[in-house]
């Protein structure tokens, strides 16, 4: 077979696959990535452990395709967005740990940049908020805190310049390149331009100077390094996508309106809105979505932070679910969450509320809730923070007729139902679920010519379609969480 592999550096793990010419995967293999909670809304990871984890996953389905005797292609690449990595041009290791997405260091700085009328002026150029959710004040930070002050070639980017450089020789060799649909995401980028700022990188207090030169989303952009990876040697590295933009392409949201959500480490709504920079809509972000060398592709977000890592709190933290998959049994034993409300504000909330400051609640406990109560109530705050999105969506005039649902927690019917009931839209779960690497994947292979758009569009499947219920209980349990998430 021919083959076209993609690596998913994600926020809670990395993970490779390999896909056939019918886009079918092949292979798969996963390491779960450490992480490091420093203080109370400090989030970071070892960038040294992302390439390490990179390698060994991409190492482990070479083998096992060379040994069939396949031929690898290309290799895609999807990838945590607005994590940042301080590094040295000269030198293999990261200068600090990565400043990841969910880190809320930069909100002080947020709020005196709003609080200065900078706001609008932002908004107008990006397309996003004033948020630490974003890359630029991680970027000031770790200059702030000296992390480059004594790097030979120093240099600050997004995981997929990191991981760019690495696979392809690091210091030796390595391309230093930004790809477009992630620098959309540090505010640092005009999106309709498509180039780095001169005014925002000096309003954040970023030199431009340390950040790489933005590229296209396809096309060959470097090839993987015998000295990193002998196995993948001279594979072509031919997609990058932020993993967002990833999942739209992987769900074939090729077309203007098409929507897909992504609940995974959170939970991610994408709406492609056409081939020109969107204006901006009230409580959602105008990002980018791709540039295939051909057409440069938009979208609207809505962003919701927390998704998958609730459900891995509940495992983790509070011991109430042994594996992730026991959540939905769990919930299911009980008809209704008794009155439970979750807001999984860990780390702010995002779209349409943007309130950085907000923290996690769980109102409306009794005597008579039990750990199932707790985890139905969970399941439809996934739902519910959905609902803030999709409805965000309506009143900016944004018709919406199916939700494409991939990502982990997609696999669960109650969720989804309670996703269609509560935002009254028809949901399909795609056949992949693991819609990230596919999207990385197939702009990989479509950049080579092995597939078309349509042909690309054509194999995209639903494994199961839900259908919106009796919407008034729904609706009354959302008015309790918006309550809920009022008092966060």
């Amino acid at each position: 077979m021919v083959l076209v592999l993609a690596l998913d550096a994600g926020t809670t793990g990395v993970r490779a696959l390999s896909f056939d010419a019918r886009t079918r995967v092949v292979d798969v293999a996963y390491r779960e990535l450490s992480q490091h909670f420093p203080a109370p809304g400090l989030v970071e990871q070892d960038a040294d452990e992302i390439a390490r984890l990179s390698r060994e996953v991409l190492v482990e389905v070479a083998v096992a395709a060379h040994s069939r005797g396949d031929t690898i292609l290309a290799l895609g690449l999807s990838n945590q967005r607005e994590t940042v990595v301080a590094f040295d041009l000269a030198a293999p290791q990261a200068r600090h740990r990565a400043l990841v997405w969910q880190d809320r260091r930069g909100e002080a700085r947020c709020v005196e940049l709003d609080q200065s009328g900078h706001t609008e002026a932002v908004r107008q150029t990006t397309g996003l908020v004033i948020d630490p959710y974003f890359s630029a004040t991680k970027m000031a930070w770790l200059l702030e805190h000296g992390t480059l002050d004594s790097a030979a070639v120093p240099a600050l980017g997004t995981v997929d310049t990191w991981l760019t450089w690495w696979l392809s020789g690091g210091p030796e060799d390595g391309v230093y390149v930004a790809e477009v649909s992630n620098a959309s995401r540090t505010s640092l980028m005009d999106l309709s331009e498509r180039r780095w700022s001169a005014e925002l990188c000096e309003l954040f207090g970023v030199e431009r100077g340390l950040l790489a030169p933005i590229v296209a989303s396809a096309g060959e952009r470097a090839r993987v390094s015998a000295s990193v990876c002998a196995e993948l040697a001279g594979v072509p590295i031919t997609g990058v996508l932020g993993d967002q933009q990833a999942a739209l392409f992987g769900q074939a949201c090729f077309e203007p309106g098409m929507i897909k959500a992504t609940y995974g480490t959170g939970a991610f709504v994408l709406a492609h809105a056409g081939f020109r920079a969107p204006p901006v809509a009230p409580g959602l972000l105008s990002t980018l979505a791709w540039d295939d060398g051909r057409e440069v592709a938009y979208a609207y977000e809505g962003s919701s932070f927390v998704a998958g890592a609730a459900v891995q709190w509940l495992r983790d933290e509070w011991g109430l679910i042994e594996h992730a998959r026991d959540l939905e049994p769990l919930a299911l034993s009980v008809p209704d969450s008794a009155g439970v409300c979750v807001v999984p504000a860990f780390v702010g909330l995002g779209s349409p509320f943007w309130r950085a400051e907000a923290r996690g609640a769980i109102t409306g406990l009794s005597g008579a809730v039990t750990r199932a109560h707790l985890a139905r109530a969970l399941v439809e705050a996934l739902a519910y923070q959905v609902r803030a999105i999709t409805d965000a969506f309506a009143n900016a005039g944004l018709g919406v007729g199916e939700l494409r649902a991939d990502g982990g927690a997609a696999a669960m019917d109650l969720l989804l139902q309670t996703q269609a009931t509560a935002s009254r839209l028809r949901v399909a779960r795609s056949a992949h679920l693991e819609a990230t690497a596919r999207g990385a994947a197939c702009l990989a292979g479509e950049a080579i010519g092995l597939w078309r758009r349509a042909d690309l569009a054509a194999t995209w499947e639903a494994t199961a379609r839900f259908s919106p219920e009796d919407p008034l209980f729904a609706d009354l349990g959302y008015d309790a969480w918006l309550r809920a998430a009022a008092r966060a």
